[in-house]
């Protein structure tokens, strides 16, 4: 499981390109996806952060808190953007952190209310995609204009069950990321 600094020093720009979806509005702002005690999906909004060491987000004592703490299986998407349609999704598994000097070093830098009741939580990344319509299309390798231009990202080091529950590209392929070309539906 590749921690999001991982990532982000394998493929920069697909990182880069993430990250500003996902903090396109200021703070972090996406759809956090849990699985439920009954295996069936959870999404919530909530406020990823993303700093140079990971990604993470504070939740609070919630059903979402719950499946985490059950079940680490995550999904993360962007909230969708006002001028496009393009997206982003990261998917892996959630952690508490438990270091008590990084829980308050993080604390601090994304201003979470202390009395508030959250737990900090670090997501792993196993797969990362990015896609970019119309406008964009066209400046994105693989991308033809008005189709989509997706690119993937796989963690070369996950083993291939934890690539096939994020039930994202059905194999896996030899290159650690690649760029793919949808036609518009």
């Amino acid at each position: 499981m590749a921690s999001w600094s991982d990532f982000a020093a394998d493929e920069p720009r697909l990182a880069d390109g993430i990250r500003v979806l996902l903090q396109q509005y200021g703070p972090g702002f996406g759809y956090l996806a849990t699985v439920r005690a009954d295996g069936g999906p959870r999404v919530h909004p909530v406020s990823p952060v993303i700093t140079d060491e990971g990604l993470f987000c504070f939740i609070v004592d919630s059903p979402k808190r719950r499946d985490l703490e059950r079940d680490g299986r995550y999904a993360l998407h962007s909230f969708p953007p006002e001028e496009s349609d393009d997206e982003a999704y990261v998917a892996g598994r959630a952690w508490p952190v438990t270091d008590p000097a990084r829980v308050a070093q993080l604390a601090r830098s994304a201003r979470a209310a202390p009395q508030v009741d959250w737990r900090l939580f670090e997501f792993t990344v196993d797969v990362a995609m990015l896609a970019r319509r119309e406008q964009h299309s066209a400046g994105v390798p693989g991308g033809a204009p008005g189709g989509p231009a997706v690119q993937v990202w796989l963690d070369p080091h996950a083993p291939p069950a934890a690539s096939e529950q994020t039930a994202v590209p059905q194999s896996r392929p030899v290159r650690r990321s690649r760029d793919v070309q949808r036609s518009a539906a």
